[in-house]
């Protein structure tokens, strides 16, 4: 498939952060380039065009009239789309995003895998600068913006590859996770839940994938796992490669203790060196960890790895400060799972532990809209003083029996002793806490989209107020 015939690439969906900067790296290694999509926003739009590369705006057949070799299939393109129709119809050769970057990126690379349900990016964030850091000039994808580096990816001619291994689907045409193309040398899992209700049908699913995974760790490799997660346990008792694990029990080789939360920072023991990292609460700790276990293999040392911590900014959209108006901080989390919920406002109850929180989510992840999370979602706001939900978006394309009930978790929050309110959209939101919120207050926005520019629209409205 990937033969020295290939000169030139058309990208269909190019306007995802991955996609734009394969495509980008693509360009800079010689291939004629061209992508299309519906739109490209802010800052790809900027990006693309500052390489000089073709966008085409909408999809059609027409967009591949200049004959690519290869046309690179985003994940977000599903059977309808004219530009995949066109391929098939036609046979031309066609790959998705993941098999690229193995094969022109990552094939004959080092490369550190990070998955798990929870703390990818910012384990891979971490990890990437504590290389960068270090002088060794990685490569790195990663599924969010880390404020050193202000791109979430980049592509150099250094042996270390860093990248999030999502275990989402690849393509329409390739139903396996995408961390089954990345070659792992190191694979770290941080945690297992179930997560993906529209992908896996249940936990032993996801497991299913998990351990496919880590068949492809190589003898010389390493597979660094959380060791206290029970249900990556059994995952983990492998003889194929070695296996180190991570975490705060005494039967891992990696353990921390004495570990202490402070407002703004994490510091944590390992045996013979003290660790400081300016990320708060326990799973961040053990994001450190698998950090620290994953740079000591591969040849750094502590010394090292904490001046990397010391200098480490964050990542946006992890507990991003994104303003303060009429005295309320607004604080913006990508988190979507009760897991992420969860941890996040309880390391948010540390950092403000005499404010009053308040929670506002969006429900709109394909796991959230449905009800396998109907308790455990109403459980994972305990760190927060109010909750704001917003109306669960496309409802109407699941079945009534597998839908979230806001009506079951306003009752649960209110039963809770919360105050809890249920509201259609960004604006109805937008009134609801400039009336209730007060100077000193913290507002958390939970959503893994842009919900209606609600961060912009609150800022603007509490100023005024």
């Amino acid at each position: 498939m990937f033969s020295s015939e290939i000169k030139s690439v058309h990208f269909v969906g190019i306007g995802g952060t991955a996609m734009a900067s394969a495509a980008a790296a693509m360009h800079d290694k010689g291939f004629l380039v061209t992508g299309s999509d519906q739109n490209v926003y802010e800052p790809m739009a900027s990006f693309l065009a500052a390489k000089k590369i073709a966008v085409m705006n909408g999809y059609d057949e027409k967009n591949l009239a200049h004959q690519p070799d290869l046309v690179v299939i985003g994940n977000a393109i599903s059977r309808g789309n004219p530009e995949a129709e066109h391929v098939l119809d036609h046979k031309k050769r066609y790959t998705s995003l993941a098999a690229l970057l193995a094969e022109f990126f990552i094939r004959g690379r080092r490369a550190l895998v990070v998955s798990g349900t929870h703390g990818k990016t910012t384990t891979a964030s971490l990890l990437a600068w504590v290389f960068e850091h270090s002088g060794l000039n990685p490569s790195f994808l990663i599924g969010g913006i880390p404020a050193n580096f202000g791109q979430g990816a980049r592509f150099t001619d250094s042996d270390w590859f860093v990248i999030e291994g999502d275990e989402y689907d690849t393509a329409f045409f390739d139903k396996r996770s995408k961390f089954i193309h990345y070659q792992p040398e190191v694979a770290i899992i941080n945690n297992l839940e179930f997560d993906h209700a529209d992908i896996f049908e249940d936990l032993s699913a996801v497991k299913k994938t998990f351990s496919h995974f880590i068949r492809l760790v190589p003898r010389n490799g390493l597979l660094l796992g959380n060791g206290d997660d029970p249900n990556l346990a059994p995952l983990l008792n492998v003889t194929h490669c070695p296996v180190k694990r991570f975490g705060l029990g005494n039967d891992c080789a990696v353990q921390a203790f004495n570990a202490r939360y402070g407002p703004t920072a994490t510091e944590f023991e390992i045996p013979s060196f003290t660790f400081h990292i300016n990320l708060v609460g326990e799973l961040n700790l053990r994001n450190a960890l698998a950090v620290v276990a994953c740079a000591k293999h591969c040849g750094l040392s502590n010394k090292q790895i904490q001046s990397a911590f010391d200098t480490f900014r964050g990542i946006k959209r992890r507990m991003e400060v994104r303003g303060i108006a009429g005295g309320v901080t607004l604080i913006d989390d990508f988190g979507h799972h009760p897991t992420a919920l969860r941890e996040t406002l309880k390391a948010l109850r540390i950092k403000y532990p005499l404010q009053k929180i308040w929670a506002v989510f969006e429900p709109r992840s394909n796991t959230t809209r449905r009800n396998v999370f109907q308790a455990e979602l109403a459980e994972a706001f305990a760190d927060a003083n109010a909750v704001v939900v917003a109306e669960v978006a496309r409802l109407e394309q699941i079945s009534v029996d597998e839908r979230l009930d806001p009506e079951r978790l306003m009752r649960d929050l209110k039963a809770a002793g919360k105050e809890a309110a249920y509201l259609p959209d960004t604006d109805a939101i937008v009134a609801h806490l400039a009336k209730n919120a007060r100077g000193g207050d913290i507002v958390c926005v939970f959503s893994n989209g842009g919900f209606g520019g609600i961060h912009g629209k609150l800022l603007n409205r509490l100023g005024r107020a």
